[in-house]
């Protein structure tokens, strides 16, 4: 009787392009946004802020800053697919650095019970766009 064991299969595996890993990395920052926003619903009065206008965004342009805040990320899932790869690692460093600020900003500036989930996705978020910065920086180079 033979004693030798038998090895069992390893599972497949595949290198995952640097524009494929960006892209599935912005998208789930993206998705942690609006996570955010919909549980924000679910805080005490804050739906009722929103109703008489009681919020950080009540001018138009503090509406329409924060929506360029958040088209640069939801275009960065498309943008790194897309662009050639220099472009593309430039403003995933930019934006990856910028976004990671933003979000730890967000995250040691918010206190208050209600608003630990809005910190914890604040703190995911700036750990996905540190490693979106870090994946741009250590973009494989050909030669």
């Amino acid at each position: 009787m033979d004693t030798e064991k038998v090895k069992p299969a390893s599972l497949e595996d595949f290198k995952i392009n640097t524009k494929i890993k960006l892209s599935a990395l912005w998208t789930s920052v993206m998705f942690c946004y609006i996570y955010g926003d919909y549980f924000s619903l679910y805080v005490p009065k804050k739906v009722e802020d929103f109703i008489s206008g009681d919020t950080l965004l009540d001018s138009p342009v503090k509406l329409f800053l924060a929506t360029i805040l958040m088209t640069i990320p939801a275009l960065m899932i498309f943008v790194s697919v897309v662009l050639k790869p220099k472009l593309n690692r430039v403003l995933n460093l930019v934006f990856g650095i910028i976004y990671t600020a933003i979000m730890l900003l967000i995250a040691f500036t918010t206190i208050a019970p209600w608003w630990s989930f809005y910190v914890f996705l604040a703190l995911i978020e700036s750990v996905l766009t540190a490693i979106i910065f870090w994946t741009a920086l250590k973009w494989p180079r050909q030669f």
